[in-house]
């Protein structure tokens, strides 16, 4: 039997365990979750359905929006009524150039006309671009009116963006923008979006790494294949995996390396993903399948526990908004892609 000292020892030694763990499981800053400010799933609410993503991220005291949906009005509308100041922003992350994912930026600017911004760098993008002078040749025989710049052009070339005065910061590479927070940069080698930059947001919490993706036009099996160079614990992918067109092949076979290779703990899927592929990680996942629909607030908590997660259908939604979702999948951002697909691009 212990003697009432050791036991004594023991308590205090649980009780600071437990201190502990507290700490190590609410970072500075009390909220540790993502907001689904934007998308075309999500049950009955004042928010509006659209097609888009935009999420807002409260982690270790830091609020970033990821992405703006696809119109302005909307997003203005989707914050007010869940209550998102979005003047109060840490930083910006852009994922990529389309349209449905910085179509609100006109509503950010005007809220927040100086947060930090950061987008992936392209050639020429809409998020601005420079480069050296050298890039092209020269030829000293023409006259200075024949020449660019009278044949002394400045030595880095300015060109600008779409939102001349925003604050952009723009990433060609992995890149750590704040202690745990790390931005990956990759290019899609697929078809319909060959050569298109994306970032994607990869976060340290002490449960894993929360990966954040807009699209995923570079592949999500590579986005977590480089964000487990950072760690090899992926706790919980949220957002768009881009599968509205793929066949069943490819779906399972994603899915077999998210669940099986990477183990990862948790997917909240939302925008992009595509129905067959809802109910693919549905089935795959199971309990470990987040419902990520307009309005959902996703804790990045050991066990994440929703306040509305219930018991979902083999699709992941019910049918009202499984209609919503194919309606908008016809008319809305990505037919271009769907109708690229079935020509066989």
């Amino acid at each position: 039997m212990l003697s009432r000292s050791v036991l004594y020892r023991l308590t205090a030694i649980f009780a600071l365990l437990a201190f502990t763990a507290t700490l190590w499981a609410a970072p500075p800053g009390g909220k540790a979750q993502i907001t689904i400010l934007y998308d075309a799933i999500g049950k009955p609410s004042p928010m509006q359905k659209d097609w888009g993503f935009a999420a807002l991220i409260e982690y270790n005291g830091k609020r970033i929006l990821f992405d703006t949906g696809d119109n302005p009005d909307i997003l203005g509308n989707n914050a007010k009524s869940k209550g998102v100041d979005l003047s109060q922003l840490d930083f910006v992350v852009m994922s990529h150039r389309h349209g449905d994912h910085m179509g609100g930026m006109e509503y950010l600017l005007k809220v927040n006309p100086d947060v930090l911004i950061y987008a992936p760098n392209e050639n020429f993008g809409v998020y601005g671009f420079s480069l050296p002078s050298t890039f092209y040749r020269k030829d000293e025989t023409l006259r200075p009116e024949l020449r660019y710049y009278d044949g002394a052009p400045p030595k880095i070339m300015k060109f600008g963006s779409a939102w001349p005065r925003a604050n952009f910061e723009l990433i060609s590479q992995n890149v750590q923008i704040a202690p745990g927070f790390h931005l990956i940069s990759l290019v899609s080698d697929k078809k319909t979006t060959l050569e298109l930059h994306e970032l994607s947001l990869a976060i340290e919490t002490p449960e894993g790494i929360v990966l954040v993706v807009g699209c995923s036009h570079p592949g999500i099996d590579r986005i977590v294949e480089e964000a487990s160079k950072i760690n090899p614990h992926i706790h919980m992918i949220v957002g768009g995996l881009h599968f509205v067109v793929a066949k069943d092949p490819e779906i399972e076979r994603v899915v077999g390396v998210l669940r099986n290779e990477y183990q990862v703990d948790y997917v909240a899927p939302g925008h992009c993903t595509g129905e067959p592929m809802f109910a693919a990680l549905l089935s795959a996942f199971g309990d470990r399948y987040l419902y990520a629909g307009l309005g959902t607030t996703i804790p990045f908590t050991q066990k994440p526990v929703l306040a509305h997660q219930e018991k979902l259908t083999s699709g992941g939604m019910d049918e009202a908004e499984a209609q919503v979702y194919r309606t908008l999948l016809e008319t809305g951002a990505d037919r271009a892609h769907t109708e690229l697909a079935q020509r066989g691009h």
